[in-house]
């Protein structure tokens, strides 16, 4: 049972109970079952605190430190845990449904068999954090770092259903799209026929161009990703631009002071049968490989538009660009699925003996 005395301190804020802690540095804290239902405890010292039990659901718990803290079966329903520090912490089973983990620290935590059913861990750092048997469908697990100790057996369904695990946070967000196939479905088909990758450099002059090429294919409904050329190419590099080329209804290519584009074009124009659509403006030379990647693949679009300004660019879009590119999509679409010609060959037979 919670201590009364550290409960009221609790009540007066944590100023008075962070400068109580300081003044006190070795005082055992002692909150199990508290009622701390909606408080705002943002920036509170809770460290090595005995929580088990408690119930600190809505409670504003931004950059606290519950380092080390044991939180076995607490209540944390819509909890606020931004920048927290939960290391070595014990959340097993532990209620964190839609708790809000952002850029939280749960490094060495014990997370198992809580409940994080539409919890939020976006650059979270889970390294050695243990979530054996924990609940994870409607989980937002995004650039989370670090590496987790166990991850296995994750639940990413709801209550109610048939029980489904995975061993990844992040594969667990993908395995339950894939299990929905509706939602897949309409997810593909949204990102297959509306998405257009733009190539360029990111430099300042040159980002004017790109974003203003994608608020343009925004106003024709189509989803624009813009893909940075400053950084030095590498494997990892090369495989996002295959991953983005392979889901892009069309590439743009803005080929003006290349950088590492020449060398991205050439790993992905041969593999993918897309539009892709350069453009190079007024004055600028194209690389030289670009002769080559027209002349082997129709689905270069030639000729190339050239453009003196982004306000020149812009009035002819649609026509010069989007236009061009649906059409050469359309065509490529007929030749995909066009039927296999075949011919037997006894009528090569009947022509020989007919001469």
């Amino acid at each position: 049972m919670a201590d009364g005395y550290q409960l009221k301190l609790i009540e007066a804020g944590p100023e008075v109970w962070n400068q109580w802690r300081s003044d006190h540095p070795g005082a055992k804290i002692d909150l199990a079952g508290a009622l701390l239902h909606k408080k705002d405890l943002r920036g509170i010292n809770l460290s090595g605190a005995n929580l088990s039990a408690a119930t600190l659901s809505e409670t504003i718990l931004i950059e606290a430190n519950l380092s080390g803290a044991n939180l076995k079966d607490a209540d944390l329903y819509c909890s606020l845990l931004l920048k927290a520090d939960l290391s070595k912490s014990i959340l097993t089973s532990a209620n964190l449904y839609a708790a809000y983990l952002r850029e939280a620290n749960m490094t060495g935590a014990d997370v198992t068999a809580a409940n994080l059913q539409s919890a939020v861990l976006v650059n979270t750092t889970i390294e050695g954090t243990i979530f054996t048997n924990a609940v994870v469908y409607g989980i937002s697990a995004w650039d989370l770092h670090g590496e987790p100790k166990d991850q296995s057996n994750l639940g990413i369904t709801p209550p109610g259903q048939a029980a489904i695990t995975v061993d990844d946070l992040q594969v667990a967000q993908f395995v339950y799209l894939l299990l929905n196939r509706d939602n897949l479905r309409d997810v593909l088909n949204t990102i297959t026929s509306k998405a257009v990758l733009i190539l360029g450099r990111f430099t300042p002059e040159r980002k004017i161009i790109l974003e203003a090429m994608a608020h343009e294919l925004r106003q024709n409904n189509l989803l624009p990703i813009i893909f940075d050329f400053e950084r030095p190419t590498s494997r990892d590099f090369t495989e996002t631009i295959k991953t983005l080329a392979g889901i892009s209804l069309f590439i743009v290519a803005d080929l003006t002071s290349p950088s590492s584009s020449p060398l991205e074009l050439q790993a992905t124009v041969p593999d993918y049968q897309i539009p892709f659509v350069p453009i190079l403006q007024t004055g600028a030379a194209a690389f030289s490989m670009l002769r080559d990647l027209i002349g082997k693949y129709d689905w270069v679009l030639r000729p190339v538009i050239t453009y003196s300004s982004c306000d020149d660019l812009l009035p002819g879009f649609k026509e010069a660009i989007i236009d061009r590119a649906w059409s050469k999509h359309q065509e490529l679409q007929k030749k995909k699925t066009a039927t296999i010609e075949t011919q037997s060959i006894e009528d090569f037979l009947i022509k020989r003996d007919s001469a």
